[in-house]
């Protein structure tokens, strides 16, 4: 499944888990979508965590647009394989990286145990900013710190070990929208992007013309294949993945 990858990257099988948590609905669907319906697939349990309910998104004002957006996230993780989805019912465009929502993303992780976290990536992209909302930036934040040191520490947060969620040592950080010089592995999703395309469809209330949307992220996929240097034709979603916990990781170093 992959093209050039980071050698330790994890490899999808029965039985493994990834949560994944992103700043808005649909953010998931753009970065990751093609290979988590690759992933479900192969037997791996998918759980989406959304920080915001996406009230501030959209093109006309909607009485309930927050409502709307989190059953769109609801049906568009369905078509990929993914039945849960949890939501922190943050404010869109407030999102910060305090203790009160570090502190539920810590919680969500030592309850899961996952052999991935996937997150958006917390450093600004020059390149195309879009994909560096402040939203986006601050949900990156708040995992990798909740990552480490705080899903691994017993002492950080003592009111979860109370409540039997034991100190957890995450194996591997995965980004989306990463700057492009961050990113260092590649999943070929051609033939998965037809389920990747019909989740972001499902976002209706965010894609005022849906052909050009098309358009547009099968240009981008196509261009992730072209840098990691598949064959013409491949479409491929691009990762930073960091290593959090390996074979070499000694005593928190």
């Amino acid at each position: 499944m992959s093209i050039t990858h980071h050698p330790f990257a994890f490899t999808p099988r029965e039985g493994g888990r990834v949560l994944c948590f992103t700043a808005h609905p649909d953010d998931v669907d753009f970065g990751a979508a093609g290979t988590i319906a690759a992933w479900t697939a192969a037997g791996v349990d998918v759980v989406y965590c959304v920080m915001t309910d996406g009230d501030a998104g959209g093109f006309e004002a909607e009485e309930d647009i927050a409502s709307r957006r989190l059953e769109e996230q609801r049906r568009a993780a369905a078509l990929v394989g993914v039945s849960e989805v949890h939501y922190l019912h943050e404010r869109d465009g407030y999102l910060e990286p305090g203790h009160h929502v570090i502190a539920q993303v810590v919680a969500l992780i030592r309850r899961y145990r996952p052999d991935v976290v996937l997150t958006m990536h917390p450093e600004r992209n020059w390149d195309r900013l879009q994909k560096s909302h402040p939203d986006h930036l601050a949900a990156g934040e708040i995992v990798t710190r909740a990552v480490y040191p705080a899903a691994e520490n017993p002492f950080a947060y003592p009111e979860l070990e109370e409540q039997g969620l034991k100190a957890y040592k995450v194996p591997q950080l995965w980004f989306i929208a990463a700057p492009l010089e961050r990113e260092n592995h590649f999943v070929d999703i051609s033939g998965t992007v037809d389920a990747k395309l019909a989740a972001i469809h499902i976002h209706a209330s965010q894609h005022p013309d849906p052909e050009a949307m098309d358009a547009e992220v099968r240009a981008q996929l196509a261009e992730n294949g072209r840098r990691a240097g598949a064959v013409p034709g491949v479409l491929a979603e691009g990762f930073h993945v960091v290593v959090v916990n390996g074979s070499d990781t000694f005593a928190g170093f």
